[in-house]
């Protein structure tokens, strides 16, 4: 099974490599105030996959820590009611 999922992230690498190399192009990134960023395709791909990323990632943090929360708020109340310890 480890071989496998090896052999998958080899084949994901080697095709991600390949579509940088095939997207080197310079591109113009054209923000307010007439600010630009040039940089090559694959870089901006990159930076707006990572951007998405970090959004999905905090956007979830508020979720875990209220169910962090309620899971401690009810092993209390379990532990009250029951007098046992489930840790």
């Amino acid at each position: 099974m480890k071989v496998l999922v090896w052999l998958v992230r080899g084949i994901l690498f080697v095709v991600l490599l390949g579509l940088a190399v095939k997207n080197s192009e310079l591109v113009d990134l054209r923000f307010y105030l007439d600010s630009t960023w040039q940089a090559p395709l694959s870089v901006v791909i990159l930076a707006a996959f990572a951007t998405g990323v970090v959004v999905g990632l905090t956007s979830t943090v508020a979720t875990r820590l209220r169910h962090g929360r309620e899971l401690r708020r009810l092993r209390k109340r379990e532990e009250s009611e029951y007098g046992t310890n489930k840790s």
